[in-house]
């Protein structure tokens, strides 16, 4: 059988309960996970797991099988709504791709059958793709994430020589990422750096919390200290209950600058799974995707060049900010 994806548990994932490890390694919800446990979707060591919370050890090998859908599911995902016509090529080279994503679509599936994905588009645009990467049958040349109701700008390798050479890259932090963001409330100083630790809290959602010494702590083992986390950002424009934000980050976590701005008190405007609703007005206007656009984006090629892109707000968000004026 072919499998849609497939993971070999490492050291720093050993302990970790098998839905948080697939929420994790498939970018999903922790129900979405569950689902595809119920759903017998998931093989550990080639059977079925015990329960959804099974603790996972070190080479353990997970596989994710393609679901079974039904006549009525199938007509349903074809129904799904389709925004490969709103992925924008920005740079195309022989052995990379930088595209713009817009908001709403997913980098790939995640339930192992959804349509419409980013990896969809690229397979069928630059077939190359399909034997790029580690595990090109569902992320095909894709090294890094966006969240599924963010917007902007990815670079995806065509060749594995340039995947390894991007791969290395994130992992030793080179990349740069720069993120224009709309938070709620207004902000004391221009120039700001967050480094909370972040980890995944018992709900699923990623949690921050700031620096603290374990060792004094009674109950916290080395599982819970969280995984350093560096977000800094740049106050560009304030309104009367906005600010307009710069943000570079200098780790990659999931959701990063979402939990660290709304660790900070700032939480990102447009967020529904991240957000205060003190904050949220009535009468706001609903803005119905996330105000968080990956602007800016520098790498080296494989000359050794540094190489940088970048990108406007989309229209609705730049409207959306003018009504706010």
């Amino acid at each position: 059988m072919k499998y849609p994806a497939k993971f070999t548990v490492k050291l720093e994932d050993q302990k970790n309960r098998l839905d948080v490890f697939l929420s994790e390694k498939l970018e999903i919800s922790r129900s979405q996970a569950l689902k595809m446990i119920k759903r017998g979707q998931i093989l550990i060591n080639d059977k079925n797991p015990k329960k959804p919370g099974e603790l996972l050890k070190e080479g353990f090998l997970v596989l994710v099988k393609e679901e079974e859908k039904t006549e009525e599911e199938v007509i349903k995902d074809d129904k799904a709504e389709d925004l490969r016509s709103d992925v924008k090529i920005i740079k195309e080279e022989p052995d990379y791709l930088v595209v713009e994503k817009p908001a709403g679509m997913l980098i790939h599936p995640t339930e192992a059958g959804e349509l419409n994905t980013l990896a969809d588009f690229l397979k069928e645009k630059y077939p190359e793709v399909k034997k790029v990467g580690d595990t090109p049958d569902v992320r095909p040349g894709i090294v890094h994430r966006l969240d599924r109701e963010a917007s902007g700008l990815l670079v995806v390798a065509r060749t594995q020589k340039m995947f390894k050479h991007l791969k290395k890259q994130f992992q030793n932090r080179t990349v740069e990422k720069e993120y224009g963001v709309l938070v709620y409330g207004n902000i004391e100083k221009e120039h700001n750096i967050i480094d909370f630790d972040i980890d995944r809290g018992v709900s699923g959602k990623m949690v921050a919390r700031p620096k603290i010494d374990l060792l004094k702590i009674k109950n916290v083992g080395k599982g819970q200290e969280g995984r350093e986390s560096l977000t800094e950002f740049w106050v560009e424009e304030e309104l009367a209950r906005f600010s307009f934000l710069r943000v570079k980050i200098h780790t990659g976590r999931t959701h990063q600058i979402r939990v660290h701005m709304f660790a900070f008190g700032r939480p990102v405007v447009g967020d529904t799974l991240y957000f205060n609703k003190n904050l949220i007005k009535r009468t706001e206007q609903k803005l119905g995707r996330l105000f968080l656009h990956a602007r800016k984006l520098c790498f080296e090629d494989l000359k050794g060049e540094k190489v940088c892109f970048e990108s406007e707000l989309p229209e609705k968000l730049k409207e959306y900010f003018d009504k706010l004026k």
